[in-house]
């Protein structure tokens, strides 16, 4: 997780940035001047693979020779993806960071990505710590901001993110065998519970203080792209994705898509720090259901174990063997003893979840 300097009142930047918007409004042109242009990123020859950034009707990619285009796009909607008054320098990393997270799981190096904003006003408190936000998990990756929109309107966040892997190596959701193995990255359930806390879910169930609930906060809020995972992972795995809607959900499509079923080991999948201290039934579901994970589920062969393990390893990331596919068809859920348990679970859908 990346630690980003503070903005404060008293900054420098901060007062410049507040003189400029009392003395005149920002235009269009203005806010993405000084709060995303960069040099860097926007001039040509200064990353090969950025022929033109930002400051044309379009930008111009170059990909590595013998190189497919990973694309994949994501919207963040005020409300209904955070909160209205989250703090925009987390708000900045977690909109880049679900956006690499589909990356990662694919297996694709981070290229480019485009950013289409709608603000309420151009407001230089808001916009200094989410393009801080921003652009410090854009610079970790190499990923250049190569242009968007940005219009007037309720806050409303989309980003579109290029990728770059060779032909053949792609983790796609149609890949799962057999035999498989199937695995989990990091830790699953924080995220869920902080949004339990804050909506004040199970009382008495639930047992956290505010310490707890921050730390697990800080996993819904700053998500982290398992992006060194993925690579490490081409050639070895062959189905994933990024769990983003729950694991269960999220598994159910690679299923579908690779024409398979799968036993999950209910009581391996790996829990959150917080959520490992509450009650079974909690840990339970927020692991198996849990939403805003961005950890990547993927299968591998049984013969590769070592290799998964090793992978692991090298890109610092915990992996967590949870089950394996098998021929029939949907999800049987299994517990320490290997007795089948049932669960009413339901992922969340953006249509039909309230």
């Amino acid at each position: 997780m990346l630690n980003l300097a503070p903005i404060t009142q008293d900054s420098k930047i901060f007062q410049a940035e507040k003189l400029l918007y009392n003395t005149r409004m920002l235009s269009e042109f203005d806010l993405i001047k000084h709060y995303f242009a960069r040099h860097s990123h926007s001039a040509a020859g200064a990353d090969p693979r950025i022929g033109l950034g930002i400051g044309d009707d379009c930008a111009l990619l170059n990909p590595s020779p013998g190189m497919q285009l990973a694309i994949s796009s994501d919207m963040l909607v005020s409300g209904r993806h955070f909160f209205p008054d989250a703090d925009p320098a987390m708000l900045g990393h977690k909109c880049l960071a679900v956006n690499l997270s589909d990356l990662a799981a694919m297996g694709a190096k981070p290229l480019a990505f485009t950013l289409a904003l709608s603000l309420p006003e151009a407001n230089p408190d808001w916009l200094a710590p989410f393009s801080a936000g921003l652009l410090a998990l854009a610079d970790h990756y190499q990923c250049a901001l190569i242009g968007g929109d940005t219009t007037k309107g309720p806050l409303n966040i989309c980003i579109t993110v290029f990728g770059e892997i060779p032909p053949g190596l792609a983790l796609r959701r149609d890949a799962a065998k057999v035999g498989d193995d199937i695995w989990v990255s990091g830790t699953l359930g924080d995220a869920r519970l902080a949004l339990a806390g804050y909506w004040k879910e199970h009382p008495g169930l639930i047992r956290m203080d505010d310490d707890e609930h921050r730390q697990a906060a800080l996993r819904m809020h700053r998500p982290s792209p398992r992006v060194e995972l993925g690579l490490a992972l081409r050639g070895i795995a062959h189905a994933a994705l990024d769990i983003s809607d729950g694991l269960a959900g999220d598994l159910g499509h690679i299923l579908e898509r690779s024409g398979v079923g799968a036993v999950l080991q209910l009581d391996a999948l790996p829990a959150g720090p917080v959520l490992a201290k509450q009650a079974r039934e909690i840990r339970r579901l927020y692991t198996l259901a849990g939403g805003d994970d961005y950890e990547i589920c993927f299968t591998a062969p049984a013969a590769k174990r070592a290799e998964v393990v090793a992978a692991g390893a090298a890109s610092s990331t915990a992996v967590t063997r949870i089950g394996s596919i098998e021929q029939a068809g949907g999800l049987q859920l299994l517990d320490a003893d290997g007795k089948p348990v049932s669960i009413d679970i339901q992922s969340f859908d953006h249509f039909t979840s309230a």
